[in-house]
């Protein structure tokens, strides 16, 4: 099954109130609210596109260590997954699914990253329960993603619905109070630093397979040939 096949089936799930995130009926209007409100402000067209220069970035990964986007890169092309954090059932799964691609995308001479604004502990969370073997960094304020334009700050009633009826409170997650978010994305980054693929989406609940990032890989592993 396709990666999108698995988050549309667990999101008619969800909505229906299926296990094992059985909520309120009444959720959904205003989670559906913010993603359509999201869309409409054309947010994603002011991300990093194809042929643009990516911005750099020095991150901790889930251990604490320093991962620099320059010293990857002079290895090979960069894989990098924007994702929300541990708490979205959507981004486990996606994390999940490039977990899979992972060896060809070694194959092809590159690295993968993951990246979302929680915090160091909860990134080990995201590598263990999802047994994840690339690494997962934290992206503290969203900066790195606001860099790539992707950062976005949820509205009131979204936050209100996520402490409230979710228990779940990013402040904590995230290590800070801004209530931010990245639009999930992935991107591929020659070592040139140019990005080759480019794939944002404001709606959460969409995701492209990896599949879809390996003819970027091929071809930059042709030029290099």
């Amino acid at each position: 099954m396709s990666l999108q096949a698995k988050l549309a089936a667990f999101k008619k799930n969800f909505e229906a109130g299926g296990p094992p995130y059985s909520a309120p009926g009444w959720i959904h209007e205003p989670m559906r609210r913010a993603t359509n409100e999201l869309i409409e402000t054309g947010a994603a067209n002011n991300a990093k596109k194809v042929d643009d220069v990516a911005p750099t970035f020095n991150l901790r990964d889930a251990d604490g260590n320093e991962v620099s986007s320059t010293e990857i890169l002079t290895k090979g092309p960069l894989v990098i997954s924007f994702y929300r954090g541990v708490w979205c059932p959507y981004c486990n799964m996606e994390l999940q699914a490039l977990q899979e691609a992972q060896p060809t995308i070694r194959e092809l001479g590159a690295n993968l990253v993951a990246i979302s604004p929680q915090t160091t502990p909860n990134s080990r969370r995201s590598a263990r329960e999802n047994k994840l073997e690339f690494p997962i960094l934290s992206d503290p304020g969203n900066e790195v993603a606001a860099a790539f334009g992707l950062r976005f700050s949820l509205p009131d009633y979204l936050v209100d619905l996520y402490k409230n009826v979710f228990k779940n409170d990013l402040g904590i997650v995230n290590g800070d109070q801004t209530w931010t978010l990245p639009m999930p994305a992935r991107y591929v980054i020659g070592q040139d630093g140019s990005i080759v693929y480019a794939e944002v989406n404001p709606d959460y609940t969409t995701r492209p397979d990896p599949e879809e990032l390996l003819p970027a890989l091929r071809k930059l592993a042709d030029v290099t040939k």
